[in-house]
């Protein structure tokens, strides 16, 4: 597989870490220009300020109260993200993942999710999305044995945070499958930490029953929130 523009703006994994020492804890300045490091403290009074509220209000407790009838949500506050997945489905190991859910009887109909860190402070800081996902769908996602064929993009903000959902389908010459994957990126050199982390939940499903289950699982990728940790 020839190496794509993207992969090469992640860092390597063994260097993500955060500095528990306060008196060792890596700032803006460290890394970055002046201008930055205004930035960064700015951002920093403002995450204090929201921290100051969400005190009062667990994780699990504020995304509760928006999980849709027949779903459950997942929430991993040290890892710093959450989503929703079929209250039927059961959680399951997948390699290189951090969670996983999938269907009880198929196999192919699960979501999953991993991040990796990345030397970037927003999806939007990896470029157009229509590059990045053209880029990620073909080199990335797609195997050298199928064919990637993209049937929709779409860009949302939520708390202050981006998203890029790309809509595809896989096919190789035994079977086909469909797929969203939703991107973001959080907890930047900002909140303290060396890089970042690049976020990408993945919900997909056999092509045959694809228009039985997209909205169900649309529901699953529209659903991922990321937050500082």
């Amino acid at each position: 597989m020839a190496a794509s523009s993207f992969s090469l703006s992640l860092a390597p994994a063994i260097l993500y870490h955060k500095v528990s020492s306060c008196n060792n804890r890596i700032t803006c300045s460290n890394i970055s220009s002046l201008p930055h490091q205004r930035y960064c403290d700015r951002r920093s009074l403002m995450m204090a300020a929201g921290m100051l509220a969400l005190s009062f209000i667990s994780p699990q407790t504020a995304l509760a109260q928006e999980v849709p009838q027949n779903y459950r949500a997942f929430i991993d506050k040290a890892d710093g993200y959450s989503y929703v997945y079929p209250s039927d489905w059961r959680d399951f190991e997948f390699r290189a993942h951090d969670s996983a859910f999938k269907d009880r009887y198929l196999q192919l109909q699960n979501v999953r999710l991993s991040f990796l860190p990345t030397d970037k402070q927003d999806i939007h800081d990896l470029g157009p999305m229509e590059d990045v996902v053209r880029d990620l769908v073909k080199n990335i996602y797609a195997a050298p044995n199928q064919v990637a064929y993209i049937k929709e993009m779409q860009e949302r903000s939520d708390n202050g945070k981006n998203y890029y959902t790309v809509e595809y389908q896989l096919t190789s010459p035994n079977f086909s499958v469909t797929r969203f994957s939703t991107l973001a990126i959080a907890n930047g050199p900002c909140t303290g930490y060396i890089f970042g982390r690049f976020y990408t939940l993945t919900v997909g499903a056999n092509e045959r029953r694809w228009k039985r289950v997209r909205n169900k699982l649309k529901v699953v990728a529209d659903s991922l929130q990321v937050f500082d940790i």
